[in-house]
């Protein structure tokens, strides 16, 4: 097993890019070169403005490109708790924009030709419990009479048609998410922002960010830049230099486990539709297969913040098992992991503190949120009339007694896990543990 070797990297290798001379002034800088720092760029740089964008590591090293490619962009809160917590007419304004950042990312690859074995799937999202059955049905109704999006529950009589499980009860499909390979994407995003004259400074951190009445100077590991705008886009990989973000985001790693290859029948028994696949536990996990359909990814939270011990990924393949216990002697081949970004609202957003502007907290679903907020944010330095977001309020709440170490992950790891046992406890005894084994076909 390749640990910690990103399964994505194999086909679509980090951008190794040469070390150029940092020029002193800019037009507009961006701190981090994943999906939101790129997004950014292409549209400033094509509107004719000269961009910097550094980043510490090779260029989508983080996030951008260990995710799990699926286009979910997902909103943490439902409708109830948005409407609660910002109003109802911002929570509605929320729940559009998340529709139109998914169309726009679909867009946005059919037009600029960016080769990343995107395919519009649906997403079958798996109930963990009876009751949970229940709301995914409700939500696909109102996906549908409120939004327009073809949505539908599956009874857990249709369950195998969806997916080869019965671990299960039912579960609900929607057919406005899709998959890619999230590593060619960022490589496509890099091209189009080197041929749109973006210059990208790899390996070179940025240190610090001061404000005075002419703009900001950036201090970076290797010379000083004057620039007029400055973007922070580093969601979940911010460090010590902007002390004030640390202690609004929280890094949370993901994990993600690859199979060795299975058979042609055996993936079309497991994974009939070849969707996306999510499921409602509070330690939840998501699945999808491979771009090219002979492997199943299968990943959830890590639940450390340190090192890289070896339970987490027995920790998933044992929760892959028991989804499919026909995998049980089946080999993994590659873990790792990648930091999503939590904020107390957990609602991605854009914001502003003394003149910068920050694209972040996307909560796991950056794939659709960061090129979306990266986008609206170089629209409001361009001061176009379409750079309005709902996404665009005040910054997240400071977490109390958190300075960047996230601490309390181990407990709240430990905490969701007991209660998804206890409740697998209460089903009946033939559910609790899982289906039998199945021999493949």
């Amino acid at each position: 097993m390749n640990k910690n070797d990103v399964f994505w990297w194999m086909a679509a290798p980090l951008a190794k890019l040469p070390q150029i001379p940092v020029r002193p002034t800019a037009d507009v800088v961006i701190v981090g070169a994943g999906y939101t720092g790129l997004s950014a760029a292409i549209r400033l740089a094509r509107a004719g403005r000269y961009v910097l964008v550094f980043d510490r590591d090779h260029p989508g090293e983080g996030a951008s490109t260990r995710n799990g490619g699926i286009t979910s962009g997902n909103l943490r809160p439902g409708f109830a708790e948005l409407s609660r917590r910002f109003g109802t007419q911002r929570a509605s304004a929320i729940v559009a924009e998340s529709k139109a950042a998914r169309e726009d990312l679909y867009r946005f690859i059919a037009e600029e030709k960016i080769a990343c074995d995107f395919a519009l799937t649906g997403r079958f999202a798996g109930a963990s419990a009876p009751a949970d059955y229940e709301r995914l049905a409700r939500e696909a109704e109102m996906l549908n009479r409120t939004l327009g999006i073809e949505a539908h529950a599956v009874p857990l009589a249709d369950q195998r048609a969806m997916l080869g499980t019965d671990y299960y009860f039912g579960g609900a499909v929607r057919m406005d998410i899709g998959g890619l390979h999230p590593a060619k994407l960022h490589r496509g995003m890099l091209d189009l922002a080197i041929a749109a004259g973006v210059i990208v400074h790899a390996k070179t951190a940025v240190l610090g960010i001061r404000s005075d009445r002419e703009g900001f100077e950036v201090k970076t590991a290797r010379a000083s830049v004057r620039a007029r705008d400055v973007i922070v886009a580093v969601n979940g990989y911010v460090d010590a230099s902007d002390r004030w973000l640390r202690r609004r985001l929280v890094p949370v790693r993901s994990r993600i486990i690859a199979t060795e290859p299975l058979s042609p029948n055996l993936m079309v028994e497991l994974m009939p539709r070849r969707m996306m696949c999510s499921e409602t536990r509070k330690l939840h996990y998501y699945y999808r297969p491979s771009p090219d359909g002979d492997r199943i990814l299968f990943g959830g939270r890590d639940g450390t913040i340190a090192g890289d011990p070896d339970w987490p990924t027995e920790s998933l393949r044992r929760a892959l098992v028991d989804i499919f216990p026909v995998l049980d002697e089946t080999r993994i081949t590659h873990t790792w992991f990648g930091n999503v970004a939590m904020n107390r609202d957990m609602v991605p957003r854009i914001f502003t503190k003394s003149g910068l502007r920050y694209a972040a907290g996307y909560c796991g679903s950056g794939v659709v949120w960061a090129r979306w907020a990266g986008e609206k944010a170089a629209r409001q330095i361009l001061g176009d009339a379409s750079a309005a977001s709902a996404l665009d309020f005040r910054p997240p709440a400071a977490v109390p007694l958190f300075n960047g170490k996230p601490w309390f992950m181990p407990a709240v790891f430990g905490w969701l896990s007991l209660q998804d046992k206890l409740a697998r406890r209460r089903l009946p005894a033939t559910r609790q543990a899982g289906p039998p084994s199945r021999p493949a076909r």
